[in-house]
C-alpha cells in the first residue's frame, strides 16, 4: 500500500490538510515510512495565509492579520516545535512504548477498516484532550497560549504551546492498545493539519457539512470570550462529539476573541509561561492543601466553595465593541521586524533540516539564539524600555553567527546586502542604547 504517495509533494500536503488522502496511499507498515505531512504542508500554510490576507484586503479593506499579532503567532508555532530538536514527539514515543508492551490486539496496518477506526479514535481522544485542557487548570496553563490572540485568522492556528505536548500523549494511549504506530503517526498529523484552515473569518457557513465536521463557523465560537462561547466546540475534525456530549454551541452574537482577561503583550516567553506563574501565586493565597491542589486540578474559574468548573459570573462583560490590543509603531520599524524575522526563520529552517548533522552543542546554541531573537522582537513590539539594549546584544550575537557561517542569507545573491543590513542594525541599536544611557545619566545628575 501507499504506492501513490509522493514524498515531499506539496500536493500531498494540500490533500492531507483537507482529508483527501485515501487509506490506500496513507497506510504504512513502519513508522519510518510515514511522510512528514505537516512539513510538506508548510508551503500551503504560507500560501493560504497570503491568500487570506489578499482576500480580506479586497473584501473589507483591512488585512486579516497585523504584523505584531501575526509574527507573535508564528513565533509561538516555532517555539512549540523546538523540543523536537532534542527528542522525538512525546505522543509518538509514549504510543510506541505502550504498543510494544501492552497491546491487546494487532489490527492490520494495511486495512481500510483500521485506517477509519484510527481516524475516529484519534479524533475522539483529541476531543477529550482538548476538553480537559479547558477544564483542568494546569493543562489550561499550556493551552491558553493558543487562545491568547485577540484576532482570528490562519496565523492564529500556528499559535501553539511548547508545553502542551508533555501531557497530551496520555490521551492517545487507549488507541495504542490496538492500532499500529505507523497508522497513528499518519492520523495524528492529519488531525492537526485539518485544524489549520478552520481558523478564518472569511468562510462563513458550509451548509450540511456543519452537522458533522468542525468548521470555521464552529471553531470561531470556541475561540470566543463571549459567555455563550466559553468551553464549547472542542472537536478537532468532527463536531459530532460536541453534539453527543453537550458541549456544542451555535455562533450567534458577534464573537470577541481571546482570553477572558487579555494579556496585552507580544513577549513570547511570557505568553508561553505566564499562567503557570499565576497558578503558583494563586495557590499560595490559600491555606489548606486541598485548596492549593484544587487550584491546579480544577477549572480555571474555580474558587473555594464552588463546583469543579466554578462559574463565569465574574468574567469581564463582553459588549462586542472591544478593540484588540494593537500598539502603534512606525512603518520602518515594522519593516525592520519583518526582515529580521525572516532571517531567524531561515536559521530555524536550517536547524531542522540539518539537525542530524549538527552537534548537540550547536543545536542548543542556535536554539537559544532563536529564543533570544523572538523574545527581543516581542520587546520591541511592546516598546519596553530595555528593548534597545536587548536588541543590541542580539545583534552582536547575530554578527558573530554570520561571521562563523551559522547564518545564511535568504538568497545567496543577497549575502553582501544581508551582512550590511545586520551590521547597520547593530550600529543603530548601539547608538540607541548609548543615547538612552546618556539620558538616564542626565536625569540622575
Amino acid at each position: 500500500m501507499a504506492e501513490a504517495a509522493v514524498p515531499g509533494s506539496v500536493s500531498t500536503g494540500v490533500r492531507a490538510m483537507f482529508l483527501m488522502l485515501t487509506p490506500n496511499e496513507s497506510s504504512f507498515e513502519k513508522v519510518e515510512d510515514v511522510p512528514q505531512y505537516v512539513q510538506q504542508a508548510t508551503p500551503v500554510f504560507v500560501g493560504l495565509i497570503v491568500l487570506e490576507l489578499v482576500v480580506s484586503l479586497l473584501k473589507t479593506g483591512a488585512p486579516a492579520v497585523t504584523v505584531s499579532d501575526g509574527l507573535t503567532s508564528i513565533s509561538s508555532g516555532m517555539i512549540s516545535r523546538l523540543p523536537l530538536l532534542l527528542m522525538r514527539s512525546c505522543e509518538l514515543t509514549a504510543y510506541m512504548y505502550v504498543w510494544d508492551r501492552y497491546r491487546l490486539v494487532e489490527l492490520p496496518w494495511d486495512s481500510a477498516w483500521t485506517w477509519w477506526f484510527t481516524f475516529l479514535g484519534v479524533d475522539f481522544c483529541y476531543y477529550w484532550l482538548h476538553r480537559l485542557a479547558h477544564e483542568v487548570s494546569f493543562l489550561w496553563a499550556a493551552h491558553q497560549v493558543h487562545h491568547s490572540s485577540e484576532y482570528y485568522n490562519l496565523t492564529t492556528a500556528l499559535r501553539q504551546s511548547a508545553t502542551q505536548q508533555f501531557a497530551s500523549w496520555i490521551f492517545y494511549l487507549p488507541v495504542a492498545l490496538a492500532v499500529p504506530p505507523s497508522i497513528f503517526a499518519v492520523h495524528i498529523q492529519l488531525n492537526l493539519l485539518y485544524q489549520f484552515w478552520i481558523h478564518t473569518e472569511l468562510i462563513r457557513d458550509l451548509g450540511p457539512l456543519e452537522w458533522v465536521f468542525n468548521t470555521p463557523k464552529h471553531h470561531r465560537v470556541h475561540h470566543g470570550r463571549n459567555l455563550y462561547c466559553i468551553d464549547k466546540n472542542y472537536g478537532g475534525i468532527l463536531i459530532i462529539w460536541d453534539r453527543l456530549f453537550g458541549t456544542f454551541a451555535v455562533e450567534t452574537d458577534k464573537v470577541v476573541y481571546g482570553l477572558v482577561s487579555p494579556i496585552r503583550t507580544f513577549e513570547i516567553v511570557y505568553i508561553q509561561l505566564h499562567y503557570y506563574l499565576y497558578l503558583w501565586r494563586r495557590s499560595n493565597t490559600y491555606k489548606t492543601i486541598s485548596n492549593k491542589l484544587s487550584t491546579f486540578i480544577k477549572g480555571p474559574s474555580w474558587k473555594p466553595g464552588q463546583s469543579r468548573l466554578g462559574n463565569h459570573a465574574g468574567n469581564p462583560k463582553v459588549t462586542g465593541k472591544e478593540v484588540p490590543h494593537d500598539p502603534s509603531w512606525s512603518l520602518p520599524l515594522q519593516v525592520y521586524m519583518v526582515l529580521h524575522f525572516l532571517l531567524v526563520l531561515q536559521i530555524y529552517n536550517d536547524l531542522f533540516q540539518n539537525k542530524m548533522m549538527l552537534s548537540q552543542l550547536t543545536i542548543l546554541g542556535m536554539t537559544i539564539y532563536v529564543l533570544l531573537t523572538l523574545t527581543s522582537l516581542g520587546f520591541i513590539i511592546d516598546q519596553r524600555p530595555t528593548a534597545g539594549v536587548l536588541e543590541m546584544l542580539r545583534c552582536v550575537v547575530m554578527v558573530t553567527m554570520q561571521r562563523y557561517g551559522f547564518m545564511k542569507p535568504l538568497v545567496p545573491s543577497l549575502a553582501v546586502p544581508t551582512e550590511a543590513f545586520v551590521s547597520l542594525s547593530l550600529l543603530y541599536w548601539a547608538l540607541q542604547s548609548f543615547t538612552q544611557l546618556l539620558s538616564i545619566k542626565r536625569k540622575v545628575d
